[in-house]
């Protein structure tokens, strides 16, 4: 047996662990509540990069979820910050929302479509044909190609939608370009949510819905893993991959007694 030290910090992702189509999965109120209580350091984390966290917390409060502003990670924020670490004041060309072209702007960014070091490429609901063959001339010229996230779709209420890494693989196919991804399940997104919570991988636990994004990047960021049954994974399905979460719950509910 593999003795572990205390949990001291908490990641969890937001979508199927905390909220499921604006509503709230019972028990995450109480649970992040018992960890503001306690003082436990805690990130929210999400591969979207629509949102700010800013604009997060309003909508996790309209569900009744209380998370502040600076609990909040995004794949966004962790874009901007590999950018800042890789090519300080930089230039890049955007596709994305206001999420990933606040979090650009706040490192000193220029958004320009005339000879940027990057194009970025994020989550939007309203992918145009022009501006993703804008990126393809752009990255066939030399770019630099960046995702925020590799996630091939997203839910809606019709059903799934193309998401980042959908329209990622676009762009490769037309000019022989991979990107790369920041967002989970890369353990650099973890790193620097860790370095945000001052905190260690083995004192961190990550909690999450997603096999191939959430426990597999707490996995390779050397974090104990807590797969939640609430959201995208089936437990059928836990057999297929060639790596395991520490734990396997229902929800949350049943993380709650352990803070």
């Amino acid at each position: 047996m593999v003795e572990h030290k205390p949990i001291e910090c908490w990641m969890t992702d937001m979508d199927g662990v905390l909220v499921r189509e604006g509503n709230i999965i019972p028990g995450a109120d109480t649970l992040l509540s018992r960890l503001r209580d306690k003082d436990v350091p805690f990130l929210v984390l999400t591969n979207n990069s629509i949102h700010t966290p800013r604009d997060l917390r309003y909508r996790l409060q309209a569900t009744g979820l209380d998370v502040p502003e600076d609990a909040i990670w995004t794949s966004a924020l962790a874009t901007a910050a590999f950018l800042n670490e890789q090519r300080p004041q930089g230039s890049a060309y955007v596709i994305g929302e206001a999420g990933l072209t606040t979090a650009l702007h706040d490192i000193g960014y220029v958004i320009t479509d005339r000879n940027p070091d990057y194009v970025v490429l994020g989550e939007t609901r309203t992918y145009s044909f022009s501006s993703i063959a804008t990126a393809m001339r752009l990255v066939e010229r030399g770019c630099r190609f960046v995702a925020t996230n590799p996630d091939a779709t997203g839910p809606s209420p019709e059903g799934i939608l193309p998401a980042t890494g959908s329209v990622a693989a676009m762009i490769s196919k037309a000019t022989g370009v991979d990107p790369y991804f920041i967002g989970k399940p890369n353990p650099l997104m973890m790193r620097a949510a860790l370095n945000r919570l001052g905190s260690h991988s083995e004192s961190t636990v990550m909690v999450g819905d997603r096999m191939d994004t959430d426990i597999l990047a707490g996995l390779e960021a050397g974090m104990r893993t807590v797969l939640v049954l609430s959201g995208i994974t089936r437990e059928s399905e836990i057999d297929r991959f060639p790596f395991r979460p520490t734990r396997v719950v229902s929800s949350v509910a049943d993380l709650v007694d352990e803070v």
